[in-house]
């Protein structure tokens, strides 16, 4: 066992075969200049303003790059009011479909000048 472990010693490193060095062509910084980068980890603190329910606000350390961050509002504690007026911002009615205009009333030799010979 001894043997075999001075003769692989023995080797010279230039023996060993290595792959290339090449440089990856997507993994430098100006890849994220151009896009952001889609990751599941940062590697940083982000610092972050963390907005509640009441309005007040605190500054706190978050995994990720955003700038504020709000709590759900718990739609129970409101007033009936309010509530139902908050609802009416978040879901709007549908916008009603106007009559379709027609060329009946429309004079066309007033942009005959517009048309190609």
């Amino acid at each position: 066992m001894a043997a075999a472990g001075r003769a692989l010693s023995a080797l010279p490193l230039a023996a060993v075969p290595r792959p290339p060095l090449a440089a990856s062509v997507r993994a430098n910084s100006n890849r994220a200049s151009v896009s952001h980068l889609r990751r599941q980890l940062y590697g940083r603190l982000y610092p972050v303003l963390l907005v509640k329910t009441d309005g007040s606000t605190v500054r706190l350390r978050y995994g990720e790059p955003k700038r504020i961050l709000m709590l759900p509002l718990d739609s129970s504690t409101l007033p009936e009011a309010e509530r139902k007026a908050r609802l009416r911002r978040q879901f709007p009615s549908k916008p009603k479909t106007g009559t379709e205009e027609t060329f009946e009333g429309i004079d066309l030799d007033t942009y005959k000048k517009f048309w190609k010979k």
